[in-house]
């Protein structure tokens, strides 16, 4: 997976973390998790507010 991933990301996360609700999280606690992914395999500099967004927002949309 790759930062542009959003999608699968946000679904491995809510598979990692059933318990945890998306909308309390800090970015920089989201971008360890991702970088932290099995299959996860991108520079972890190459992520910014926006991409933490959307995978937050994409999280979000699974949790619910």
């Amino acid at each position: 997976m790759k930062w542009i991933d959003t999608l699968d990301i946000a679904q491995s996360l809510y598979d990692k973390f059933p318990e945890v609700d998306p909308t309390t999280i800090r970015f920089t606690d989201l971008h360890r998790w991702v970088c932290e992914l099995e299959g996860f395999d991108d520079e972890p500099n190459r992520s910014g507010e926006k991409i933490l967004e959307a995978i937050q927002l994409a999280w979000i949309d699974e949790y619910t």
